[in-house]
């Protein structure tokens, strides 16, 4: 099953030799502002882990969407920014720590100090291209659709596979589901289904994750949607791309919470012949940028090289430290610099 194409069996007899401890103090920490693979994959290793005999625990650096709050595990889940002296404890007694769907430091968010002072061994899984290197121990495979398949894999790899359960599958397809928007993207290999068949074989109940990802929003979201969509949504369709925008005012008007605006930037790809997609969201000091896109252009590249972000290359984030109204008429001359490449991108 295992397409492992960077990671060699050295690397897993080296981590396993670190799990070889049992009872062990582990910390599982997720990128900030954790989506449904960060915190899928954390919980479900953790699991796996626990149930091997391990003392773990997973430390996020902020908190995640309530649509995320669900899981029928029980791992105990500490959010840094609620509780910033238990948090760095936690890390600080930690004999091994996990670095789970990031690939840089900075990713870490307000624990990315604490990431980079840890002495003891640190052990990377991550599916993200354009590897920065700062764990003892790297499992990096981009061609796979979520960490949380990753994940699987690398516990067959460790010799874990007994110990995954009900719950460890449940999260772990949740990563899946949402890391592939319900299996719309990043499935082009046989390999994820794979996975996801044997999950399956845990009696996960997949109508119950649906709902509780996909319909468990508040009815001020879906206002909030509506609005976007009829109001904010710019669309430059000899560009083929489309922009959906939201000001800190328009986000208290509809009551925002975290998550709110998850799967926002994915709506105007449903527009016929739209290729890029675009969401700028307004927070305090700055903006936060997510983008979308079909067939081969990189919104990776683009990202990086004027958001100062990354991703996939149909999927990332970014940044501006610019203000909104800035930061829209950049994107909007980046555009005619990419006209070329959107006019002949192929689906």
């Amino acid at each position: 099953m295992m397409v492992l194409e960077n990671t060699g069996s050295d690397i897993f007899k080296s981590v396993g030799q670190l799990l070889a401890k049992k009872h062990s103090n582990i910390v599982i920490m997720p990128h900030e502002n954790p989506d449904g693979d960060a915190i899928g994959s954390a919980i479900g290793f953790a699991e796996i882990l626990q149930n091997s005999g391990q003392n773990v625990s997973i430390v996020s650096p902020n908190n995640y969407p309530g649509f995320l709050k669900w899981f029928s595990s029980g791992v105990e889940i500490l959010i840094y920014e609620n509780h910033k002296k238990d948090a760095i404890k936690k890390i600080q007694a930690a004999d091994l720590l996990f670095c789970l769907d990031f690939n840089e430091t900075k990713r870490a968010g307000k624990l990315e100090k604490q990431l980079l002072e840890f002495s003891k061994p640190k052990v990377l899984i991550d599916h993200h291209p354009l590897l920065l290197s700062f764990c003892d121990y790297t499992i990096s495979e981009p061609a796979y659709s979520s960490t949380a398949e990753l994940i699987f894999d690398a516990a067959v790899q460790l010799n874990l596979a007994p110990f995954i359960n009900y719950n460890a599958a449940e999260a772990l397809y949740t990563g899946i589901l949402t890391d592939t928007g319900s299996f719309s993207h990043s499935i082009s290999r046989a390999n994820v289904f794979k996975v996801v068949s044997e999950l399956l074989k845990y009696g996960i109940n997949t109508n119950k994750v649906q709902s509780n990802v996909y319909h468990n929003f508040s009815a001020e979201r879906m206002k909030l949607l509506g609005y976007c969509l009829n109001e904010k949504m710019e669309v430059f369709a000899e560009l083929r791309t489309a922009v959906i925008s939201l000001t800190k005012e328009e986000q208290l008007k509809y009551n925002f919470r975290i998550g709110d605006s998850e799967g926002f930037v994915n709506y105007p790809l449903s527009i016929k012949n739209i290729v890029f997609s675009a969401l700028f969201i307004e927070k305090e000091g700055l903006v936060k940028a997510s983008f979308r896109s079909k067939g081969s252009f990189s919104v990776n590249e683009f990202s990086r090289d004027h958001f100062n972000g990354g991703g996939h290359l149909n999927a990332a984030g970014g940044e501006s430290n610019e203000n909104l109204d800035i930061t829209l008429e950049k994107f909007r001359q980046l555009l005619t610099q990419y006209k070329y490449q959107l006019i002949n991108t192929k689906i």
